[in-house]
């Protein structure tokens, strides 16, 4: 009896497929052959038991639409191209708001009369908490995140001061340094970033991670016996602002350690920009009594200046907006790796645009930095 059911089966199944057109006639005789298997074999283990509806093992067997079909394969392979090339358009944008803001400071201050890093300073910040606040409250870009309390507030206000000094010291430096030497100490973070987690936390790296901040240090020396437009003041403010910017970050890492009161950078920006400001405000006005007769005039007589601080302003914030972005959506080792190639295409840029002179010692002491800064990142990496 089940021999016979199986063969009324092969019957009713089999002899149809001659008319299937030839596209399909081997596929679907590949199908109905393995579902005769699996029948054949369900048969053979329910003797005590009788089928009731055979034909729901043929439902159920090797149905087409569970199998992988090319468009679902094709679909994959599409949301990673998208992935890919969102990811590729964080980072253009990344290193053009970057490069860009840091090129557009150098011509206001250095080139175009505008003398007044202070002020500067204050509208980027300006652009920063309006900005934020837009993205954040109305755009959704990341979750609001309140201050929970007094003294969380003040802990951000500190930062807001070291923050500002750092940017003000960097902006005054490009008043008197090219932006490739600035690029060039600016690279020196890690070495004030290790020295500052020490003096303040205790915090000790392995001899390696130590032993990688000597050619940091040693690049920056022997860059600045090279360079042919050195400037001491403007010097002194480059290094003031790189170890304010380390400063900073060791100094957010204690204040805000608890996890009730961590805040993401977007954040810490919407809350940071306003203290900013009221800091700057007074401080632009009164060691830059003549700003705002002088940014008037130089309005009246260069049509884009107003066009220049907007552009230059916003950004400062997408320059902020966009680190957080690229931080979020790839790894520890590729942002390491970009932001020390970002250096470069940023001292190759300014070199060609501003035609500033240049030594192949400096040359060598700004590659030396890197690779130290290269070496520094890899040896704290693997011995963390």
């Amino acid at each position: 009896m089940e021999h016979n059911m199986i063969k009324h089966h092969l019957q009713l199944h089999l002899p149809r497929h001659r008319f299937i057109a030839s596209r399909h006639k081997h596929r679907h005789f590949h199908f109905h052959f393995l579902n005769t298997i699996i029948l054949t074999q369900t048969l053979i283990r329910s003797k005590s038991k009788p089928i009731k509806n055979p034909t729901f093992f043929l439902s159920k067997s090797l149905d087409p639409s569970k199998t992988k079909h090319p468009t679902q394969m094709s679909s994959s392979s599409y949301s990673s191209s998208t992935q890919i090339f969102f990811i590729s358009s964080l980072i253009i944008l990344w290193y053009s708001s970057n490069i860009g803001v840091l090129l557009l400071n150098k011509l206001l201050l250095s080139n175009y009369g505008f003398k007044f890093p202070i002020f500067l300073t204050m509208c980027h910040m300006s652009a920063c908490a309006i900005l934020s606040y837009i993205s954040i409250v109305f755009l959704k870009v990341v979750p609001l995140q309140k201050i929970k309390s007094r003294s969380q507030f003040l802990r951000i206000a500190t930062l807001s001061i070291v923050f500002c000094g750092s940017v003000v010291g960097g902006n005054i430096s490009l008043r008197y340094l090219p932006v490739s030497f600035n690029q060039a100490v600016g690279a020196t973070t890690p070495f004030f970033t290790a020295l500052f987690a020490y003096l303040m936390t205790f915090k000790r790296e392995a001899w390696v991670t130590y032993c990688a901040l000597v050619p940091v240090v040693t690049g920056v020396v022997i860059a600045s016996g090279g360079e042919p437009s050195f400037h001491l003041y403007g010097f002194i403010m480059c290094i003031s602002a790189t170890a304010a910017r380390a400063f900073k970050s060791v100094l957010q890492g204690i204040l805000l350690s608890s996890e009730g009161e961590k805040l993401n950078s977007m954040n810490l920006l919407l809350y940071m920009s306003p203290v900013a400001i009221v800091v700057l405000m007074p401080a632009a006005l009164i060691m830059e009594p003549d700003v705002i007769d002088v940014t008037v005039s130089l309005a009246l007589k260069h049509r884009f200046m107003w066009v220049l601080l907007l552009v230059n302003s916003t950004m400062a914030y997408a320059a902020n907006l966009t680190n957080f972005l690229v931080t979020k959506n790839t790894s520890a080792l590729t942002l390491q790796v970009l932001g020390n190639a970002k250096g470069a295409v940023a001292v190759v840029i300014s070199i060609l645009l501003f035609r500033n002179p240049v030594t192949f010692i400096g040359i060598a002491g700004y590659t030396m930095t890197v690779m130290g800064v290269v070496a520094y990142g890899e040896a704290k990496r693997r011995y963390q």
